[in-house]
C-alpha cells in the first residue's frame, strides 16, 4: 500500500503554510514514522530554512522531475527532525507537472510512511498536481476574513476534485480575536467548511522556528499543538489545545 500522501494548502500567501508543513511533518517523524516532505512552491523556496537543510541541498525537485538526477540525490534528512527527509523546490524556474509528480510519489511510497506535499498558495499548477495524488489535505488559514474566504474557495475546489479528507488548521491565532474582523474560531470553521484538526497560537517559538530553522521547545504550547495534530493524523483521539 505504501505511504499516505498529505497535501498542505492555503488560499492565500502569508498564512504560515510552509512552517505548518515542516512542523507537522517533524512531529509525524517524531512518532517513529519515516516522512518525506516535498516542497512544490518553485521560486519561493523556504522549507530548506525551516527544516534546517539550507546549504545541504545540491539538487531540487525540478532536477528530479526533469530527470537530471535520481531522487535519492535530492533528498536530505533534516538535522532537527530525525526521519524527516526533505526535497526542496528550485530557487527559480521549474514547474510542477502532474505526471512527473505522480511517478515520483509512486516510487517514493514504498520507502516512506508519509509523504507531505507543501504546495504553493492558491490554486496554480502545484495545487492541481498535488490534488491528483493526495489522500488527504491540511488547509491552513489565519483568523481573518480574507484568509477565511479564500480558504472556503480552496475547500470547495478540493471537494470538487473528490478530495473529502480535508482538515483545517487555524494558524497564528492571537490571545484575543479583537481587531481580527471575526467573532470567534467557530466562524472560521463554518466559513471554510472543513473539519478542524488544530489551532496554532501566535507565538515567538513558532515565529522563530519559521524564520531561523530551529526546533520548537518541548515544553512549549506550540510543540504540544503540533504533537496533537500529528497524533490526530495517525488516528489518535486527543483533546484540542486552544490557549
Amino acid at each position: 500500500m505504501g505511504a499516505r500522501v498529505i497535501m498542505v494548502a492555503s488560499g492565500k500567501g502569508g498564512t504560515g503554510k510552509s512552517t505548518v508543513a515542516v512542523l507537522t511533518a517533524g512531529r509525524l517523524a517524531g512518532r517513529g514514522r519515516r516522512v518525506l516532505l516535498v516542497e512544490l512552491d518553485s521560486g519561493l523556496r523556504s522549507v530548506d530554512y525551516i527544516a534546517d537543510v539550507y546549504g545541504k541541498t545540491v539538487y531540487d525537485v525540478e532536477d528530479v522531475f526533469s530527470g537530471r538526477c535520481a531522487a535519492g540525490k535530492a533528498i536530505v534528512e533534516s538535522p532537527l527532525y530525525p526521519d524527516l527527509y526533505v526535497i526542496s523546490a528550485p530557487y527559480s524556474g521549474g514547474r510542477v507537472r502532474e505526471a512527473a509528480l505522480r511517478v515520483f510519489v509512486e516510487r517514493a511510497k514504498p520507502v516512506f510512511d508519509d509523504i507531505v506535499l507543501d504546495t504553493a498558495a492558491g490554486m496554480g499548477a502545484p495545487f492541481e498536481a498535488a490534488c491528483a495524488v493526495a489522500d488527504s489535505v491540511l488547509l491552513v488559514i489565519t483568523p481573518d476574513p480574507v484568509a477565511m474566504r479564500d480558504g472556503h474557495i480552496v475547500c470547495d475546489a478540493l471537494a470538487a476534485k473528490s478530495l473529502e479528507n480535508i482538515r483545517l488548521i487555524i494558524n497564528r491565532v492571537p490571545p484575543r480575536l479583537t481587531g481580527c474582523g471575526i467573532r470567534d474560531l467557530d466562524e472560521c470553521i463554518d466559513t471554510v467548511g472543513a473539519q478542524l484538526i488544530g489551532v496554532v497560537p501566535e507565538s515567538t517559538e513558532v515565529r522563530t522556528a519559521g524564520a531561523m530553522g530551529t526546533a520548537l521547545p518541548k515544553k512549549s504550547t506550540a510543540y504540544q499543538v503540533f504533537s496533537a495534530i500529528a497524533a490526530r493524523l495517525c488516528g489518535d483521539s486527543v483533546p484540542l489545545i486552544v490557549r
